[in-house]
């Protein structure tokens, strides 16, 4: 990432990794970090994530929770499951299927908010790295 990130917009859990890359951005790149968190339907997990955030130090009108659950279902959820997309014939891809909406609504929280980058909490060279940062460089 470049010294002249200013604004930058966080995939953000609020678990112990994305909160640790959150106040790395803070204080590594000098940068205001907006945090975005999709609800996809995982319910409890939203309050904690905001309440960290806050913690750590985002503004509160950088803090997004958005409900992407209509979404989610009818445009990957639904195209999942009449395709029969099954990882190894066995399991559901609701996690990494969920990644391209994700980073569609972080691109469009960057322009909201005059952002110069995204970023994820995705461990380095797994699938959900090539999953978030494909959907960065598509859109």
């Amino acid at each position: 990432m470049s010294e002249s990130v200013k604004r930058v917009v966080l995939a953000f859990s609020g678990g112990l990794d994305t909160s640790v890359i959150l106040k790395w951005l803070q204080q590594e790149y000098q940068c205001e970090v907006v945090t975005f968190t999709a609800d996809l339907g995982q319910g409890e997990e939203l309050g904690p994530a905001r309440r960290v955030a806050e913690t750590l130090g985002v503004k509160p009108e950088h803090i997004f929770i958005d409900d992407l659950r209509e979404e989610f279902v009818r445009d990957f959820v639904f195209p999942m499951m009449r395709a029969n997309a099954l990882y190894e014939g066995l399991y559901l891809l609701g996690t990494s299927i969920a990644r391209p909406l994700i980073s569609k609504r972080q691109i469009e929280i960057a322009k909201l908010t005059d952002a110069d980058a995204v970023s994820h909490g995705a461990t380095g060279k797994g699938n959900d790295q090539i999953r978030f940062e494909l959907g960065y460089y598509g859109l």
